[in-house]
């Protein structure tokens, strides 16, 4: 069973899981009011391939993810722009499914919209203020923290450390109770979307809709909740909190990944430094980033830089080649390196170590092909593509299709090789090259692949 870095305990952890065989994730999704940046991908792809190596392990994986639909920030989108905040709402939702779909990642099993279930969550709000774990203020319902006895366990601080925090930091000293106290509900403006409650007529706060959502489609203590670093306080903090208050089981195990830098810098639009996702695909392959969030632990800041990104490209492009040099080729991966796979990724999902295990025995693959050791070299080279395939690699076998005059300079070149003329066959290949192609030299002959 996998172990990983638990966010509550501070320390890394075997996955105790709600029923044996099945795993239950839940992971924050994107509050749709603006185009994904790279932040947002990483997120997405250290959850994709823990879901995919759960799965490869034999698990059955129930993975949902939400997505905020109603939010202060849509809302203000929407005035700037004097546009219908359901308008804001769909349309970056549609950005961030196409670029989910760039970036391979697969589609969760449920994607609860908040907008859905806001009858549930008046009705948790309610249980909580008959229950007075909650109260009325001017501009909302607010969640009375102290009655919480240990909040602050996934921030590590007490109550008192965390006075200057809270979910609402610019609410203090609207009726507030504690300045950590949060709103469950907030009363609705003049012009804002509002939904009818017994307190009156308004729209849920951020931290309820997960709570929501989260237990009524993975049920009470679900194997996992996960998130970014920025999510730990006060977003994941407040809805644990709900939970307690509640008396309802909530997650098992917290996972936080680390996160993005730009020259040694958070990424943040604060400091003007986001890249969007969609650029980033039309600059390098996409397929680059998952291989750059793979190479990195998940809970290690990661660099994102022209330099990092084409170092991935070209390590993508030493996979792709391997690909094709064995298209065809029938064997099996080597089970005991699988084995040490699965060993290496169960120790709190180092996809890292991972990683170079694979590009280890792709160097072995091409060593044993090369000196005419097929059967190893096959061997080698599955493992390495089926580990490149539980990381959500596509990778690119096929050759394309190749006009006749290049076709004769293969066979050109291929006749000098087996007459010994390297001469001959090298200046061939700088013809090619001219031509905008290159040569790949497999067991089974040269193959040709367009450059570029």
């Amino acid at each position: 069973m996998i172990s990983l870095f638990d966010t509550a305990r501070g320390e890394v952890v075997e996955l105790e899981l709600r029923n044996p065989g099945d795993v239950s994730i839940y992971v924050c999704g994107p509050t749709v009011y603006g185009p994904p940046h790279i932040g947002h991908g990483r997120h997405a792809l250290v959850y994709d391939v823990l879901r995919r190596f759960l799965t490869w392990s034999g698990l059955d994986v129930t993975f949902v993810s939400n997505v905020t639909d109603i939010d202060d920030k849509i809302l203000q989108r929407a005035s700037e722009e004097r546009r219908d905040w359901t308008d804001i709402a769909a349309k970056c939702e549609a950005v961030w499914w196409k670029a989910m779909d760039l970036y391979d990642v697969e589609r969760p099993d449920h994607t609860p919209h908040a907008t859905e279930y806001v009858t549930e969550m008046v009705d948790l709000i309610g249980s909580l203020v008959d229950a007075d774990h909650a109260y009325r203020t001017a501009d909302g319902i607010y969640l009375r923290v102290s009655d919480v006895a240990d909040y602050g366990l996934l921030a590590h601080q007490n109550l008192d450390d965390l006075r200057q925090g809270g979910g609402d930091r610019t609410l203090v000293g609207t009726g507030k109770e504690h300045p950590a106290d949060f709103a469950l509900w907030k009363f609705s403006k003049p012009g804002e979307p509002s939904w009818p409650s017994p307190w009156g007529e308004g729209r849920p706060g951020w931290h309820t809709e997960c709570v929501v959502m989260s237990l009524d489609l993975l049920g009470s203590g679900f194997d996992l909740h996960t998130g970014g670093l920025d999510l730990v306080f006060p977003h994941h903090e407040n809805e644990r909190a709900q939970a307690v208050a509640a008396g309802r089981g909530f997650a098992r195990h917290w996972m936080h990944h680390g996160f993005v830098e730009l020259g040694g810098e958070k990424m943040s639009k604060s400091l003007g430094n986001v890249t969007n996702l969609l650029d980033l695909a039309d600059a390098f392959d996409p397929r680059a980033y998952r291989l750059l969030v793979v190479q990195s632990h998940y809970r290690s800041p990661m660099e994102v830089t022209d330099v990092t990104m084409k170092n991935a490209e070209a390590a993508l492009g030493r996979l792709d080649a391997l690909a094709r040099r064995v298209t065809g080729l029938s064997g099996t991966p080597d089970p005991a390196t699988l084995q040490e796979f699965e060993t290496v990724m169960s120790n709190d999902l180092d996809t890292a170590g991972g990683a170079d295990l694979m590009f280890r025995k792709t160097r072995e693959a091409n060593t044993s092909l090369d000196g005419g050791d097929r059967s190893a070299g096959v061997t080698a080279a599955l493992t390495a593509l089926e580990i490149a395939a539980v990381f959500g690699l596509e990778l690119r076998s096929g050759g394309d299709e190749i006009p006749a005059d290049v076709s004769v300079l293969l066979a050109r070149r291929s006749e000098a090789r087996a007459a010994g003329d390297w001469g001959l066959a090298d200046g061939i290949r700088d013809d090619l090259t001219a031509a905008g192609w290159t040569v790949e030299d497999g067991p089974d002959g040269p193959i040709a692949r367009r450059i570029g």
